[in-house]
């Protein structure tokens, strides 16, 4: 018994002096159910995606949900963290009891408050989601880490900063067009591929136009089991779900081949009887720019060290055969850690149903959603399906 999205709530991206983390949680969950004209009282369970680590001082944060309507009230409340994939581990687990049986409508939501910190603060926590036998090495916490692949990929396959550049541009251009991005601004590629005081270098190679935003932000999804969701408008189901761990410490692998997400994307289309080029679009885990290039060779668009094909051709552009990130990604679109993996989701079923407004991905009905948490260490892919 598969699960169907058939709801949906995305709060826009940004920082929010006036709202906590309670805030974004209500009113994500608020709009879910009011997108899938569903009451409270029609919730089997509630399922949240939230890191924290000292974010917030909610900690214990899965039953703030239950504000957003009286009949949420005794349902069951469980927040799942898992680094940067909270939101898509939270989603799995709704899939779970939806294919268990136990459930036949889920609420899920994702919501990260992180700009209530310093920035020191932020990359102190952030760093926690690393391996503490690799604490401080290298520094700076996972710009650091993602430096260091960098680094990596470029002696390897020579120097790529251009493409990264490209890769920047893209993303930012597309996000001008999405409503909910934190950043709504086409920044170019010159600026992109330029280090100058506005775009400096944060961990060599990587400019700051190379890092994701600093976010607060919630969305939400409301899941329906296959008999549950013949009463919905429109279902958007899992054509497959695949998580895959690595080993946490970076030296027991090698993070510039990007294993876990390869092998992700590759049983995800194998149980979805697909290739990567019969997707309509992506939605990737581009929390720096070198993710998204690692992406693109996990993917099977291009072979390892040549992922500057996919960009160089055009293919992953808004206008291209895949377009990747069409929203903006995480580049522009923010990350707000917990809230990530349901907003990819979240945007991916609105491309397929065609309600992504400025961004939509034209004829769209089959799309690729990958989310990470730690350097490539916990990998979801989901092929998603319009079927109704």
């Amino acid at each position: 018994m598969s699960a169907s999205i058939v709801g949906w709530a995305h709060l826009p991206f940004g920082r929010f002096d006036n709202l906590d983390l309670e805030d974004l949680i209500v009113r994500a969950a608020g709009e879910a159910l009011q997108n899938a004209e569903l009451d409270g009282a029609s919730v089997d369970g509630i399922w949240l995606g939230n890191l924290n680590g000292g974010f917030s001082p909610d900690i214990f944060a899965s039953s703030l949900a239950l504000g957003a309507h009286a009949g949420l009230r005794w349902k069951p409340a469980t927040r799942l963290e898992n680094a940067c994939a909270s939101g898509s581990a939270a989603l799995y687990a709704a899939c779970d009891a939806i294919e268990s049986g136990r459930a036949h409508i889920a609420l899920v939501i994702g919501a990260e408050k992180m700009t209530g910190v310093s920035g020191d603060e932020v990359t102190r926590i952030l760093a926690q989601c690393g391996y503490s036998g690799e604490a401080g090495n290298p520094q700076g916490g996972f710009p650091g880490i993602f430096g260091q692949v960098t680094r990596a990929y470029f002696e390897r396959y020579g120097n790529h900063s251009s493409t990264l550049a490209k890769i920047a541009a893209k993303n930012h251009a597309n996000g001008v067009a999405n409503p909910w991005a934190h950043m709504r601004r086409d920044l170019g590629f010159e600026f992109c591929n330029t280090v100058s005081e506005k775009n400096p270098y944060i961990s060599e190679p990587l400019r700051k136009t190379d890092c994701s935003l600093v976010s607060d932000g919630a969305a939400a999804l409301v899941l329906a089991s296959q008999a549950a969701a013949r009463s919905f408008a429109r279902t958007v189901a899992f054509r497959s779900r695949v998580q895959v761990n690595d080993l946490l410490p970076l030296a027991s692998r090698d993070v510039v081949a990007f294993e876990g997400p390869a092998r992700a994307w590759q049983r995800a289309l194998a149980d979805a009887g697909c290739e990567v080029n019969d997707l309509h679009l992506a939605e990737v885990h581009d929390c720096f720019t070198i993710a998204e290039l690692l992406s693109y060779e996990a993917m099977g668009l291009a072979p390892a060290g040549q992922g500057h094909r996919a960009i160089d051709s055009g293919m992953v552009m808004r206008d291209g055969p895949l377009p990747v990130n069409a929203s903006g990604g995480l580049k522009a679109k923010g990350h707000p850690i917990g809230a990530t993996g349901v907003s990819l989701h979240a945007v991916a079923a609105m491309q397929l149903c065609g309600e992504a407004g400025g961004f939509q991905v034209p004829d769209a009905t089959l799309a690729g959603v990958f989310n990470m948490g730690g350097a490539a260490v916990a990998n979801y892919v989901s092929i998603l399906e319009r079927t109704r």
